[in-house]
């Protein structure tokens, strides 16, 4: 993620007049696919509520299969392809975007990279000559490497070493919890592995990772199918599909046993706990129902967590929970639904931990009851189907399900997979990942005062 959009990091148009609602509660997008011969695959959407339009490419490469000895080098990789090329120059990315009215970001997660943009229906052409353009090849020189390479480590310092808490509860519980370098590693990277990336490196990571074989182009808005896939073909067919390099595996099973470190933080103010538990593997039947569970528990202020941790007991001072830098339907590889918290200085982790466990052992116990359930469900709902009114949004949601499911269409399941999870199934979830052994602890503690 670029410095100047760093919010965006830790996270519309009006409703589609032409997506047909199957029923009286029911959105349905239209979602139309085309894989071009040189192995891009083309998804759109067709709203013409507005003349705008969203566009997202997304590559299948992230921070899992990035080199060995180069930790943060998708990140930092991401960051070039907004330096130029032989044909567009440093800058002109930007300004052909911003100028028309739009604007542009890009985001490196664990399976996936996206770059998205936005802007009326009359750049749609300029853009995607861009996008193609930096799917060719990009201005690989020494100076560009060298700028950039101090952009993302001063984006590391602004976001982990010089921030309260930085980023323990997303970064270090990961390299805590799991077993496989392609999981556990820093994949915003240590500056000596960023600074060891070599123009070779990058040039033979775009090689291998940046052809269209490996990517998806999205594009919702004002624009028609026929017409998408026809710009598609006129800009990318082009494009000589690229040998890509064969994956590791990089699943792993539950853990077994209990992990927990105890931190200090120069910069807190208070103590923090953030504990993360592995969920069902991508695809897995029980996916649906920990998206439920962990709103249930850590979903907000009427969350489970928070009124028992927060509002009952008054030992924490905020709650929160989520799966690391993706949703519950966007990684492709082992991950974490992680629950991060605050506490009061007269408390502490372990009666934290305990007030969890009284409120998971309830769900396991007794289920949740029907009104509850329905509001758990009400709230995910809303939005899901909120988040996909913004065109931008949208088509990127539709690029990383292509990319993830190999379905862009999950997009319309997911809203049945998640009114259909049970009680019972919340039991299961629940009694299954939320356990002791599968769990990992930080307590991070403010250090002491000279």
């Amino acid at each position: 993620m670029r410095l100047r959009y760093l919010p965006a990091l830790l996270a519309g148009v009006s409703l589609s007049l032409t997506a047909a609602a199957a029923t009286s509660d029911q959105w349905t997008l239209p979602v139309n696919v085309k894989k071009l011969d040189n192995g891009l695959t083309v998804v759109v959407s067709e709203d013409h509520s507005s003349p705008t339009v969203g566009v997202s490419v997304v590559y299948h490469v992230g921070m899992r299969l990035e080199p060995r000895n180069r930790t943060g080098f998708a990140h930092l990789f991401e960051h070039l392809m907004f330096q130029g090329t032989p044909n567009a120059p440093k800058g002109v990315f930007d300004r052909a975007i911003t100028g028309g009215g739009g604007n542009n970001n890009g985001s490196t997660r664990p399976d996936f990279t996206n770059y998205i943009e936005t802007a009326p229906v009359s750049s749609l052409e300029p853009i995607l000559w861009l996008e193609a353009d930096r799917m060719k090849t990009l201005d690989f020189n020494p100076a560009t490497l060298k700028n950039q390479q101090d952009v993302v480590k001063e984006e590391i310092r602004v976001n982990v070493k010089n921030k309260p808490y930085g980023g323990f509860f997303w970064l270090d519980i990961s390299q805590l919890a799991f077993q496989k370098w392609e999981n556990n590693h820093d994949g915003y990277g240590s500056f000596e592995d960023l600074e060891g990336a070599s123009l070779d490196d990058v040039r033979a990571f775009h090689r291998d990772y940046y052809g269209p074989n490996n990517a998806v182009l999205a594009i919702a808005g004002d624009v028609t199918p026929a017409q998408a896939f026809a710009l598609a073909q006129k800009y990318f067919g082009g494009i000589a599909a690229r040998p890509v390099p064969q994956g590791s595996d990089f699943t792993e099973g539950l853990n077994t046993q209990e992990k927990r470190i105890e931190q200090s933080d120069a910069l807190a103010q208070v103590p923090a706990v953030a504990v993360g538990w592995k969920v069902p593997p991508p695809g897995s039947a029980d996916q649906a129902p920990m998206a439920v569970l962990s709103e249930l528990l850590a979903g907000g202020d009427a969350s489970l967590f928070y009124l028992n941790l927060v509002k009952g007991r008054e030992i924490a001072l905020n709650v929160q929970g989520g799966f690391g830098l993706t949703g519950p339907f966007e990684y492709g590889g082992p991950t974490l639904f992680t629950v991060f918290g605050l506490y009061k200085p007269n408390s502490s982790a372990d009666a934290m931990l305990a007030a969890m466990d009284e409120q998971i052992a309830k769900v396991v116990k007794d289920g949740v009851d029907a009104a509850t359930l329905k509001r758990v469900k009400t709230r995910m709902l809303a939005d899901w189907n909120n988040d996909l009114e913004n065109i931008l949004s949208r088509a990127d949601m539709l690029a990383k399900l292509q990319t993830l499911w190999g379905d862009a269409n999950v997009v319309n399941k997911v809203p049945g997979w998640i009114e259909g999870v049970t009680s019972a199934d919340l039991q299961r979830v629940a009694a299954t990942y939320l356990t002791k052994a599968n769990r990992t602890v930080i307590d991070r503690k403010p250090a002491a005062k000279k």
